[in-house]
């Protein structure tokens, strides 16, 4: 994903500043950011984590090549640092990870080293701690546009028993050009993101209870007599966040999570190239994820309101269970599990051609599907590959559940081995296209993706049948007769065939549904049939 993420500060002394952030390298290192580590230069041993080799990138420098890396940096001067601004050392190369599969750097500083991005990140620090900050000051916002990017930042407080008001000011910004990917990766980011917020909190209130415990601030600014604020705390205006959390290797974990987070959401969403008119599938998907997008903007919007009602009354940062940590684990994440069943073929073999053919036979007809399981993993598999011979629309799916759920909710419906189920009675022979299914299943010399296209081609040929017959008996209103000929011209008069239609009528999208309708209702479809 083509994007950086940063850790960013408002500083009593400084106002809002960049602390940390990571960014996406597709090219070979620039120079002076890593490209001259070699053996004998001090390099941390890598370790390997989820095919992402982690490296810390620490070498010497000569007080020269420090010199020459401090001129020539887009960031601000030391005598504009103050301890609360700083979060590596000087002369600090930063972190690097090495993303094997896919040749991707990720690299880690506390600026970025081009100026161009330097100015986007500076600019998107600013606007998330001043003008654009959600009601109560603490939570997720959307901002940017063209030209600067685009911004998902989340504002939060951390616990300082030295800072005015006992606490100071963060946020987490992403920041990428394509606002529509940023859009649709929102409910991921939001989580991951609060789930680190929730980590740096949680160290954070620790070592504030720990010194509130030790020398209580609050009695002792009341007992003081009045003098300016700064000189009150001896000089201690700015306190480093290692020094807030109380953990030496915060930034080494941060790098960490961050490249994780980089990478983990460009592989959530791909794009495909698509030539021609969209299919069913192409439109119902469509239609979904913009009504996600309406939940998630209502969510986001009540969200905010219960979040300043609660500011109001003076919130307490959430503390993150001690086994779920993000940071402490240094962003360690396990890959994804293998998927049991890895296509149709496969789960054919596995359970054998007469019962996949009763099986298939019940998703293609639009019968509930009950799958009853110890591994909620393997049901979830199992479900993944069978969804594949539906339409998009037609897929309902309950992957896990501890009761049973009712057919109109659900046509795929995953259950413990001890729940309670109504019976199904199993019979017919099957619809055309089941045949024409297992023959290319059984054919060895078509791979697993010739087909898989074979199955989409399938699915498109019955979804334009569905198209005539929803015109045909639902818009233009022809008798049964007429039906029962359309049928036998589409080649689907049987039994089966006739419920697979209706069944598959389901899964139509809404924009062709509108488009018929809205035809049906134009002067040229009033004109009378010859």
């Amino acid at each position: 994903m083509n994007a950086i993420v940063a850790l960013c500060h408002f500083c009593e002394l400084h106002g809002p500043r960049t602390l940390f952030c990571t960014e996406v390298l597709h090219a070979p290192l620039p120079q002076g950011a890593g490209s001259r580590d070699g053996p004998g230069r001090g390099e941390h041993a890598e370790e390997e984590e989820g095919g992402i080799q982690m490296s810390s990138r620490l070498r010497a420098h000569s007080p020269a090549e420090g010199a020459s890396a401090e001129s020539s940096s887009p960031g601000p001067k030391k005598s504009d640092m103050c301890e609360g601004c700083r979060s590596l050392a000087a002369g600090h190369p930063g972190y690097i990870s090495h993303d094997k599969e896919t040749s991707i750097k990720y690299v880690s500083h506390q600026h970025p080293n081009h100026p161009q991005l330097f100015s986007i990140v500076r600019q998107a620090c600013v606007r998330s701690l001043s003008c654009e900050v959600c009601p109560g000051r603490e939570g997720p916002i959307f901002f940017g546009d063209e030209q600067h990017g685009f911004v998902f930042s989340h504002t939060f407080f951390i616990k300082d028993s030295l800072a005015r008001g006992f606490q100071r000011w963060y946020s987490i910004i992403a920041i990428m050009m394509d606002r529509i990917y940023l859009i649709n990766s929102w409910p991921f980011l939001l989580g991951k993101i609060r789930g680190i917020i929730d980590e740096l909190q949680g160290k954070a209130l620790k070592v504030f209870e720990a010194e509130q415990f030790g020398c209580p601030q609050r009695a002792q600014r009341m007992n003081t007599a009045f003098t300016p604020f700064l000189h009150q705390r001896n000089g201690n205006a700015a306190r480093s966040l290692t020094s807030l959390t109380n953990d030496d290797s915060l930034w080494a974990c941060l790098h960490t999570s961050f490249a994780w987070l980089l990478k983990a959401c460009g592989s959530r969403l791909t794009e495909k190239l698509l030539e021609g008119a969209p299919t069913e599938d192409t439109l119902v998907q469509m239609e979904q994820l913009a009504d996600l997008e309406e939940e998630s903007e209502s969510w986001g919007s009540s969200e905010a309101g219960e979040e300043e009602k609660e500011g109001a009354e003076g919130r307490e940062p959430t503390k993150c269970p001690a086994d779920s940590s993000l940071l402490s684990d240094c962003g360690n994440w396990q890959p994804r599990k293998l998927s049991v069943f890895k296509s149709l073929r496969h789960m054919r073999q596995v359970l054998g051609a007469p019962s996949f053919r009763t099986l298939a036979w019940h998703v293609l007809m639009g019968n509930q599907v009950i799958w009853k399981s110890r591994d909620a993993d393997l049901v979830h598999s199992a479900f993944e590959v069978l969804r594949t011979m539906l339409p998009v629309g037609c897929v309902r799916v309950i992957p896990y559940s501890s009761q049973y759920e009712e057919a109109y909710r659900c046509n795929f419906l995953g259950l413990g081995p001890h729940v309670q189920i109504p019976p199904h009675v199993l019979a017919s022979a099957g619809p055309t296209i089941l045949s024409k299914v297992e023959a290319a299943l059984t054919n060895q010399n078509l791979s697993v993706d010739v087909v898989d296209q074979c199955l989409v081609c399938l699915k498109e040929e019955w979804m334009n049948k569905v198209k005539v017959l929803f015109k045909f008996t639902k818009v233009d209103s022809r008798p049964k007769e007429d039906t029962q000929k359309l049928l036998s011209i589409l080649g689907a008069s049987e039994e089966d065939n006739v419920k697979l239609l209706k069944f598959w009528m389901t899964g139509l999208s809404k924009t062709y549904k509108s488009h018929l309708l809205s035809t049906v209702r134009s002067p040229m479809a009033s004109e009378p049939r010859s």
